[in-house]
């Protein structure tokens, strides 16, 4: 029993020795919550429960595997070959939501009205059926509406309970009218296959509980203890799960930490969490404040930063690990210096942390990944993308990118076929075909001009959609030709950009109804603004390719670059938090709007309490956005912090001005190779 309460301190202790009636443990990050919920089913399992009696919720399979794993250790417990691996029949009920649900379902599927050999629809299951609906319906050339998009809206929909008959009834779009057909479409054909997709799981599981009295207390006897991790990310329909699976006794345990709670957009409630202690009353509490991961200093402007959400519980974190270096803050002039910026600083810094895996730059959106992209490889620092796709291997940003490429060669019959099959509409398999035949048939430089080509096609739609692609082809090459012959400098290929942008209604292209879609025609600003640049269309297509080859400088000891969703419940010794402008994070929908507002400080702070040693905050004084290069205001998170702009309240002041100085001698651009990037900066803001 003694090996079980080693190494907790004092609130964690409390939290594994309380086990009986409702606990709510309120786990600051880096706090050790995990161990915490190990050590507690541990010392559930050592005073007699069974492990089959106990239901412990993990938000993934990983974790669940990993507290497996540690459980099994600490008890001691071995399997007869020796292994230390635990047996399969160990914890069955510890898992995911969804993969307890498949087992409940299974032992009771007579009761659910289920074949017990039921299957179960993944992800690309799922759109495969959506495509064959979408054909069925003659839905599948509506550009507007993607498979995935569709998928990603039913799956929104069924979390928060509702079916397609609740969302046609709010479908006022024609778009919206169209994907309600499609749900209840899909609903059927999935009854009629006997098959249930990972959203079922949990529904036909709480319809059993709720419908079903007897079934409901067997299971509520069964589960003598139920434990739930990252409680503050539970949807409605796992609320109610778990309420329906609570006995009388109200052994329920839940972790969380209602700070980090950052996917309301994906179904979570973080009210959840908030609401413990209304939904069991006489819960005790208990607050797990001690700090692992970070220094003083560090913790000390996160919670300066989340003390600003007016709805969110009260904790003070703390650690034994010092102060630290302070946190420091760094206005840029534009986006390129900013990831410059970043370049410089972890080569200056590579004495003391030599592991470029040490390093990580963390975003709002992953268009902002581009200029980190192009500073990485100019200063020939391996890194690597989490969680995204590289900038010019996102499909829209390749969409235009094809267009680009037959303005200037005509016979790219790879380039062709993409546009064809992702911007132009009406051309289908056996009409591509054709064309393809017939441009190679033509002697012609450029086939996509010749007046004959057209012809080819039988159906006035896919007639029409050729002709469109190549009206605009022609104008461009025309615009060019007469710059030429005038003297005059070339269409600017930025400028070619936005017209391909406007002229095929990418922004129709790209709107699926997620709030991914604004994303999407932020990547395509980026891409006009990269595009500017450069002399010609030749240059910047060039520069395209190499950016986006095989060539790629990345390893397994890179800097990681990612988005401050994906880099939730991670940790490395140096973290940049980058692009800090009001407009960008928050962002502007959050202006309006006070609960998106403290989402994204919520954010904020998650992305600060990733850092162990060192943090850095930047924000552009510029950036290219929507066409146009915009002057933002730093964001309402560095004041928060006591930032000044124009002044130096809130720095540490070493030299009497509020700076820390680097001086001018850190670096020459010999660091870079053949770049032209500035010097290093001078003065380098900082805020303890």
């Amino acid at each position: 029993m003694d090996e079980i309460f080693e190494g907790l301190n004092e609130r964690q202790k409390e939290a594994v020795e309380c086990l009986e009636g409702p606990v709510l443990i309120l786990a600051g990050a880096g706090s050790g919550k995990t161990k915490t919920l190990t050590h507690r089913i541990a010392n559930l399992l050592a005073r007699g429960v069974k492990p089959s009696n106990i239901l412990a919720v993990t938000f993934t399979n990983k974790a669940a595997k990993e507290m497996r794993g540690r459980l099994w250790n600490l008890l001691q417990a071995h399997s007869r070959d020796g292994s230390q691996e635990p047996p399969r029949s160990f914890m069955p009920y510890m898992g995911t939501f969804h993969s307890i649900c498949v087992k409940i379902l299974r032992i009771e599927a007579e009761a659910a009205g289920l074949d017990r050999d039921f299957v179960i629809y993944d992800t690309d299951d799922q759109i495969s059926l959506i495509k064959r609906i979408m054909k069925n319906l003659r839905l599948s050339e509506k550009k507007a509406l993607k498979p995935k998009s569709i998928q990603s809206i039913i799956s929104s929909e069924k979390n928060q309970g509702r079916g397609p008959e609740e969302y046609a009834a709010k479908a006022l779009y024609p778009n919206q009218r169209d994907i309600a057909k499609v749900f209840e479409a899909y609903e059927k054909e999935k009854e009629k296959a006997g098959a249930l997709d990972f959203d079922d799981l949990l529904l036909k599981t709480l319809e059993l509980f709720s419908n079903n009295l007897a079934v409901r207390e067997k299971w509520q006897k069964k589960f003598e203890h139920i434990l739930i991790d990252e409680y503050q990310d539970t949807n409605a329909v796992q609320y109610h799960l778990v309420k329906l699976l609570v006995n009388e006794k109200r052994n329920i345990c839940v972790v969380g930490d209602d700070w980090q709670s950052i996917y309301s957009w994906r179904g979570a409630d973080f009210t959840n969490i908030l609401n413990f202690e209304r939904d069991f009353p006489g819960a005790k509490v208990v607050k797990l404040e001690q700090n692992y991961r970070s220094t003083g200093n560090i913790l000390e402007a996160s919670q300066k930063i989340i003390n600003n959400n007016k709805t969110r519980t009260d904790k003070v974190l703390f650690t034994e690990a010092g102060k630290g270096a302070p946190v420091e803050i760094e206005s840029l002039a534009d986006e390129e210096k900013e990831a410059q910026f970043v370049v410089r600083t972890i080569l200056r810094m590579q004495k003391e942390y030599p592991d470029y895996a040490d390093f990580a730059v963390l975003y709002r959106t992953n268009a902002q990944s581009y200029a980190f992209e192009k500073a990485f490889m100019a200063g020939h620092v391996p890194y690597k993308i989490v969680g995204g796709v590289r900038f010019y291997d996102r499909k829209e940003v390749k969409d235009v990118l094809a267009i680009l490429r037959l303005i200037v060669n005509g016979r790219d019959k790879v380039s062709f076929e993409r546009v064809v099959k992702n911007v132009l509409s009406g051309i289908g398999e056996v009409s591509l075909n054709k064309l393809l035949m017939a441009m190679d048939a033509m002697n012609d430089a450029n086939p996509l001009l010749n007046p004959d080509l057209p012809d080819v096609l039988n159906a006035v739609k896919a007639r029409n959609g050729l002709v469109r692609l190549t009206r605009f082809l022609e104008e461009i090459r025309n615009a060019t030709s007469v710059a030429y012959n005038r003297g005059e400098n070339v269409v600017n290929p930025g400028e070619v950009v936005r017209k391909v942008v406007a002229y095929f209604d990418f922004q129709r292209l790209t709107d699926d109804g997620t709030p991914a879609a604004e994303e999407r025609m932020r990547n395509l600003e980026v891409l006009a603004s990269n595009a500017a640049e450069f002399a010609s269309l030749d240059d910047f297509l060039a520069d395209a390719s190499l950016m986006s080859s095989a060539d790629e400088v990345t390893g397994k000891n890179a800097v990681t670059l990612m988005t401050l969703h994906a880099a939730k419940g991670l940790e490395f010794p140096v973290v940049f938090v980058v692009g800090l402008e009001e407009g960008l994070f928050p962002g502007s929908r959050a202006y309006d709007n006070e609960s998106d507002l403290e989402e994204e400080r919520r954010l904020m702070y998650v992305g600060m309490t990733r850092a162990m040693r060192r943090l850095f905050l930047t924000y552009a004084m510029s950036r290219y956005s929507f066409g146009s290069r915009n002057y933002n205001m730093p964001s309402r998170f560095l004041t928060e912090l006591g930032y000044n702009p124009y002044g130096s309240v809130g720095y540490r002041d070493e030299d009497g001005d509020g700076f820390k100085d680097y001086g001018d001698d850190v670096f020459n651009d010999d660091d870079f190779g053949e770049s032209d990037l500035d010097p290093f900066p001078e003065d380098l803001p900082v805020w303890e």
